[in-house]
């Protein structure tokens, strides 16, 4: 497992052009113009923020995992990891991180993962996946496309700690973040965010306990 990688940002949140808290279970969508930093601000600690990123002018063009792993050479994102779409575009940087790690491997929790993994009678808890779909087909400047199930890839989960085991298989483990750890992205192309603060009850990863989360623009 790699060493966590620590890296504060210079930014002041007072400076901030957008500030927004988002719930635990809400969803949050939002355009981020090439050059302009994103934080994602993890309020009480070791909670997941499930997130996507989108071409803000063509949605066939979107964040590509297995792109972004290869092309950085780690199955884990912190500070210097280039986000890449499934074109081989740079979507966004990452240029802060005092959480250290991030995981992009362990996808988004689903109605159907979670009767998987702790039973059918989680089958009508929501999930990210849910979120997820919701901010796709609302969101009102997607013109000239019918966004649904097949314009969600895999996601990148801040703040969750996912670890590769020497077998190669995947724990969910208990969080490394803590109260007031951040990330930090900065834009290199006009694109579109699309977070799920998870709602998920039954995993060890928050706690079993699912907190606010709150983003903040320059």
């Amino acid at each position: 497992m790699s060493a966590l990688n620590y890296t504060e940002s210079p930014l002041p949140p007072a400076s901030a052009l957008y500030r927004r808290t988002i719930p635990a279970g809400d969803f949050w969508m939002h355009e981020i113009k090439s050059g302009q930093t994103l934080r994602i601000l993890d309020l009480e600690g070791n909670q997941a923020a499930d997130t996507l990123f989108y071409n803000a002018t063509d949605f066939r063009e979107r964040y590509s995992a297995q792109d972004t792993i290869r092309e950085n050479g780690s199955i884990y994102l912190t500070t210097g990891t280039k986000l890449y779409s499934n074109e081989l575009n740079v979507l966004a940087e990452i240029t802060a991180d005092t959480c250290g790690r991030h995981d992009t491997l362990g996808g988004a929790c689903s109605c159907e993962a979670n009767t998987l993994r702790y039973g059918h009678s989680t089958r009508h808890m929501h999930a990210c996946r849910q979120s997820f779909l919701l901010g796709l087909t609302t969101w009102p400047h997607a013109t000239g496309f019918d966004l649904n199930a097949r314009d969600l890839p895999p996601n990148i989960n801040f703040f969750m700690n996912v670890p590769v085991t020497p077998e190669g298989g995947l724990q969910f483990a208990d969080g490394v973040s803590a109260p007031g750890k951040y990330v930090e992205l900065t834009a290199r192309m006009d694109i579109v965010c699309l977070l799920s603060n998870c709602p998920q009850l039954n995993n060890p990863c928050n706690g079993w306990n699912p907190t606010p989360v709150e983003v903040l623009i320059w």
